[in-house]
């Protein structure tokens, strides 16, 4: 049976051997395509302009989405779309951390993008996950997480507000937090305490050690539209650009 999440094998750095859910939608994004294959992992869709890609290019037998070198989309968020089509709204991400930090600042905006609609990813790094939630709640259960192993929380928008962090060793309470000023780094979880992160105005940026048990995602109010179609397309604004320099 399919179930709503969706886990996208990009080309970034992998740490341990990724974990598919049963019913899952594996979607290989681009050079995470050399990832699938080696990990011995059916695609239910590959796709990108596959510039990272290593092996050789997908067969007839994979079902492939070809996208062009030249677009407004990056990879990632093109396997996000067709996850979304596909009724996911749970994304677990592997290999889209580490390597190139432009790649890395770009899947964190775009967790943030899937959370303002509704929806929940999860990058998966060196011991650590990478999150975002906006205008609700990540609700740990109590666990046994080392002291010393760090959940710390950012604002992604300009302002967030009623920012709470119930259970955690330094429980922030009704704090406004901004994405110019750090406050809300180096937090941990307390031995058999459940605990949450929330924020009543805003989106949260908020990463936490991979070893801690996988939060309840719950949300304050209804999220409305969607990622919106595949775009292959430059946009007028590019174009201009890309233009100006085939014509010089």
């Amino acid at each position: 049976m399919r179930s709503d999440t969706c886990v996208i094998f990009g080309a970034g750095e992998y740490y341990g051997i990724p974990v598919v859910p049963d019913g899952a939608f594996v979607v290989a994004a681009d050079g995470g395509l050399d990832h699938v294959r080696e990990l011995g992992v059916a695609a239910d869709v590959v796709i990108g302009d596959f510039d990272s890609l290593t092996g050789r290019r997908p067969t007839d037998g994979e079902r492939t989405i070809a996208l062009p070198a030249e677009k407004d989309d990056p990879d990632m968020l093109s396997a996000l779309k067709i996850g979304w089509s596909h009724g996911c709204r749970t994304f677990h991400i592997h290999g889209g951390l580490g390597g190139r930090i432009d790649h890395t600042i770009a899947n964190i905006q775009l967790m943030a993008l899937l959370s303002r609609h509704g929806g929940i990813g999860f990058l998966h790094g060196d011991g650590t996950v990478v999150t975002a939630i906006t205008d609700g709640e990540l609700r740990f259960p109590a666990n046994d997480v080392a002291p010393g192993r760090m959940v710390s929380v950012f604002s992604l928008t300009d302002e967030s507000r009623d920012v709470n962090e119930p259970g955690l060793k330094y429980q922030l309470s009704h704090a406004t937090m901004t994405n110019i000023r750090v406050n809300g780094v180096s937090n941990e979880f307390l031995e058999g305490v459940p605990s949450a992160v929330n924020v009543h105005h805003g989106t949260l940026v908020v990463t936490f050690p991979a070893e801690a048990p996988m939060p309840e995602v719950v949300r304050f109010h209804a999220f409305e539209g969607d990622l919106g179609a595949l775009d292959t397309a430059v946009s007028s604004v590019l174009a201009a650009g890309v233009n100006a320099h085939k014509n010089s």
